[in-house]
């Protein structure tokens, strides 16, 4: 046997790491990425128009942990937010229907009203 025969195997020489997109999706989505910058357009030293842009890119998990959940309150977006809205007006027009009726005197009419008809009603069942 010869000194060839008892080498050892060469060790592969370690390259860059390659990455696959869903790896890093997964990374932003996770931790979150913001992107800010601001366009500003000015003429003769005079400001004509700023544009401040902020991007944060993040899963859904994430974004409620920085404390951001509009799309939960917005009506075009969740129709938790949407109900909620109706019953927000609805309320509004019942407190104001109220308030009108007690200033026109009505209410106590329409108080006794419902009674009668309550009453009516026991009697036809």
């Amino acid at each position: 046997m010869t000194d060839l025969d008892f080498r050892p195997e060469p060790q592969p020489v370690p390259g860059p790491t390659t990455t696959n997109l869903a790896d890093i999706l997964e990374r932003v989505l996770d931790k979150g990425i913001v992107i800010a910058g601001d366009i500003k357009i000015d003429l003769l030293d005079i400001e004509l128009l700023t544009i401040r842009l902020r991007l944060f890119v993040a899963s859904v998990d994430t974004a409620k942990k920085a404390g951001i959940d509009w799309w939960e309150t917005d009506p075009a977006l969740s129709s938790r937010a949407s109900r909620s809205a109706l019953q927000d007006e609805n309320r509004e027009l019942r407190e104001r229907l109220e308030a009108l009726e007690e200033t026109s005197g009505t209410a106590d009419r329409k108080k006794a009203d419902k009674k009668a008809n309550g009453k009516e009603e026991h009697r036809q069942t």
